[in-house]
C-alpha cells in the first residue's frame, strides 16, 4: 500500500527564489489549461500536453523553459484527475459529497510541484531537483522504501515540505481486544466502549487569536505590506491549530487502531451539524472526519476490521444491558437510568457500548420485544 513521507526543510534565499518561479510556472499551466477547458469542453491530458509544448515556443509563455517539465505535465495530470471527480460526482459514481469543478489557483495559497522519478534523485542527504538544485530536508525519520514521487510543498505560512510517495508493508502485530465502538463528542473527544476517554486539546486561545487578526485584517487596504503581515500572523495561527490537532488524532488512531481488530464508529453528519451557528465553530475545530479518515487508512494497514454504522442508530437512545428504549434525550442530560432492568447509565459511554453492538453484528431486537411485551 501505498504512503506519504512529510519533511521540512529550510530553503537559503536563491532556493527560495528558484522554488518561487517553479510555483509561478506550475500554477501558469494549470490557470492556462483550466481557462481552455472552461471556454469549451474539457480537451484532455493529450490535447493539453501538445498546447503547453507549443506555448514554450511562443515569445508570451518561452519563460516556462526555465523549469522542469516535469512538474508541468504532472500539473496537467492533476487537472484531468480533478475534472475525472468532478464528472464522476455528477454521475453519482464517486461516493461521499458532490465535488465542484476545479478551481484556479491564487499566489496567496498553497504552493506545490510534483516530480516523479525522471525529475528528482535522493543523493546522500540531499534531494536533487531538476534544475532548481539540491534541497536538503530535516530527516526525522527514514524513507522505507524506494520513493515513486515527491511533491514540493510551500504553504500559506511560507513553510516548506518536502512529501515522498512510498510503498509500507502492512504491520503485523496482534490485538489486545477483539472490538471497540466509539463515540465522538465535543467536551470529551472520543468516550470507548472499554471507558477509556480522550480529551482534545483546547483551541480556544488560538482560535480567540484568529478571529481578531481576521477583523483587522478586513480593515486594511488591500495589497499593502501590513496586511500582508497579517495573512501570514493568521496563516501561522491557522497551522498551529491543525499541526496540534493532527498530532492529537494520529495519535490516538494510532493507538485504538493497533490495540483493537475491530473499530467501530459512527456515520455523523457533519455538514448539517454545523449549521447549528452556536456549535459550528467548536464542531468543526475537532476534527471528526479526519479521524475517522486516519482509522480507516491505519486499519489497512494494520490488518483490522474497520466498521461505520448508520446515523440513524439509536444508540443513544436504547439500554445497552437490557435493549429498552426509552426515546430522544435532550443534549443536557449526560446520564439516564433504565426504566426496565433500572441501570444507571452514561450518556456517552451507554452509546459506544451501543455502536460496538451493532458494528459486530448485534441489532436491537430485543427493545421490540420489550416494547410490544
Amino acid at each position: 500500500m501505498k504512503a506519504r513521507f512529510q519533511y521540512r526543510f529550510y530553503p537559503t534565499t536563491p532556493l527560495q527564489q528558484s522554488l518561487a518561479g517553479l510555483f509561478g510556472c506550475c500554477r501558469v499551466v494549470w490557470n492556462d489549461a483550466l481557462a481552455l477547458s472552461k471556454s469549451s469542453k474539457y480537451p484532455g491530458y493529450n490535447t493539453l500536453a501538445k498546447i503547453l509544448t507549443q506555448s514554450k515556443k511562443t515569445a508570451e509563455r518561452e519563460w516556462l523553459n526555465s523549469v522542469s517539465a516535469v512538474p508541468l505535465q504532472q500539473s496537467l495530470k492533476q487537472l484531468e484527475i480533478a475534472y475525472k471527480n468532478y464528472f464522476d460526482s455528477l454521475k453519482g459514481k464517486r461516493k461521499g459529497r458532490k465535488v465542484g469543478q476545479p478551481r484556479f489557483k491564487r499566489k496567496t495559497n498553497n504552493q506545490s510541484a510534483t516530480f516523479v522519478k525522471t525529475g528528482f534523485s535522493i543523493k546522500g542527504v540531499g534531494v536533487y531537483l531538476a534544475k532548481i538544485g539540491v534541497v536538503n530536508p530535516i530527516w526525522s525519520r527514514e524513507l522505507p522504501s524506494e520513493p515513486s514521487s515527491v511533491t514540493v510543498i510551500k504553504d500559506c505560512a511560507n513553510r516548506y515540505f518536502l512529501s515522498f510517495v512510498v510503498e509500507i508493508e502492512p504491520v503485523q502485530a496482534e490485538p489486545k481486544s477483539q472490538s471497540i465502538g466509539i463515540d465522538l463528542g465535543l467536551k470529551t473527544f472520543a468516550l470507548m466502549s472499554n471507558a477509556e476517554t480522550a480529551i482534545s486539546p483546547c483551541y480556544k486561545v488560538l482560535d480567540r487569536k484568529i478571529r481578531r487578526l481576521q477583523k483587522k485584517l478586513a480593515r486594511q487596504q488591500k495589497d499593502s505590506n501590513r496586511r500582508n503581515r497579517t495573512r501570514l500572523q493568521i496563516a501561522k495561527r491557522h497551522n498551529q491549530i491543525a499541526d496540534t490537532r493532527k498530532d492529537f488524532l494520529h495519535k490516538l488512531s494510532t493507538k485504538v487502531v493497533s490495540e483493537n481488530q475491530t473499530i467501530v464508529l459512527e456515520d455523523l453528519n457533519v455538514s448539517g451539524m454545523v449549521k447549528n451557528r452556536r456549535l459550528a465553530r467548536a464542531i468543526s475545530l475537532q476534527g471528526w472526519r479526519e479521524f475517522r479518515t486516519l482509522c480507516e487508512a491505519k486499519s489497512e494497514k494494520y490488518g483490522r476490521e474497520f466498521v461505520v454504522i448508520s446515523r440513524w442508530e439509536p444508540t443513544s437512545q436504547v439500554c445497552s444491558e437490557c435493549g429498552f428504549r426509552w426515546g430522544k434525550l435532550d443534549l443536557s442530560v449526560r446520564s439516564v437510568r433504565c426504566l426496565n432492568c433500572g441501570t444507571e447509565h452514561d450518556r456517552d459511554l451507554n452509546a459506544s457500548i451501543n455502536i460496538e453492538k451493532v458494528g459486530t453484528g448485534h441489532c436491537h431486537d430485543s427493545l421490540q420485544d420489550t416494547e410490544t411485551g
